[in-house]
């Protein structure tokens, strides 16, 4: 080593989202969100379809939104934050304080 090299485990990275999958989030976080089972899940906030299904099918995919249950394909159950989706909208939360 030369000592240019990082040492140690390296920083658990957050997944980057935009303003529109952090209002998204936070729908979510508020129960007002819905999913469908599938392997691209539809999210429904309010009872309406979300406009932007390419976001909330990467919030699935990125691991911050899931399906509080099971269901049937196709099934609209609830939607829950995931660990990580919680931690976005927290460190939000403590960054406008």
């Amino acid at each position: 080593m030369n000592g240019n090299e990082k040492t140690g485990a390296p920083a658990a990275a957050q997944p980057v989202v935009n303003h529109r999958m952090r209002a998204m989030l936070r729908a979510v976080g508020a129960g007002r969100g819905r999913v469908s089972c599938s392997s691209e899940p539809d999210l429904f906030i309010d009872g309406l379809s979300c406009g932007d299904q390419f976001a909330a099918h990467a919030l699935a995919h990125l691991g911050l939104v899931r399906a509080a249950r099971p269901g049937r394909p196709g099934e609209l159950v609830p939607a829950i934050l995931t660990p990580a989706g919680h931690a976005i909208i927290t460190a939000d939360q403590r960054s406008a304080a």
